[in-house]
C-alpha cells in the first residue's frame, strides 16, 4: 500500500473511506470481525494483517485457543481446497503419463 499510496493516493483514501463504511454498518461483533479477518489474512499470506488481527482479535476477547481453532480451520479448509484442485487438475493423469499434455505455462 505504500506504494498506492505515494503514487496513487486517491485510490487508497477510497480504502480507508470503504474501511470506515464497514465499520459503521458492521453487523457482526467485533470478535467475529476479527476472526474472519485473521483467517483471510492467513489465507491471504499477509503478515502485518495476520499480526494486527490476532491482536485485535485478543482485544475483543478471543482466546488464544479460538485463534488456533481459526488457524487450523484455514489450514484444514486450504488443504481440502488444494486437494479438490489437484485431483481436478491431474484427472486425466493417465494422458499426463504418456506425454499427452500441453503446459502453457512452459512458454
Amino acid at each position: 500500500m505504500r506504494f498506492l499510496k505515494e503514487f496513487f493516493p486517491e485510490f487508497t483514501e477510497k480504502l480507508d473511506e470503504i474501511d470506515q463504511l464497514y465499520t459503521e454498518k458492521r453487523m457482526i461483533d467485533e470478535k467475529t470481525y476479527q476472526f474472519i479477518c485473521f483467517a483471510l489474512s492467513i489465507k491471504g499470506r499477509s503478515k502485518p494483517c495476520v499480526l494486527k488481527h490476532f491482536k485485535e482479535a485478543i482485544d475483543a476477547g478471543a482466546t488464544e485457543k479460538e485463534l488456533s481453532y481459526i488457524l487450523a480451520l484455514v489450514m484444514r479448509e486450504a488443504a481440502g481446497a488444494d486437494d479438490c484442485w489437484t485431483h481436478d487438475v491431474i484427472s486425466d493423469w493417465k494422458s499426463i503419463v504418456k506425454g499427452e499434455v500441453c503446459c502453457d505455462c512452459a512458454k
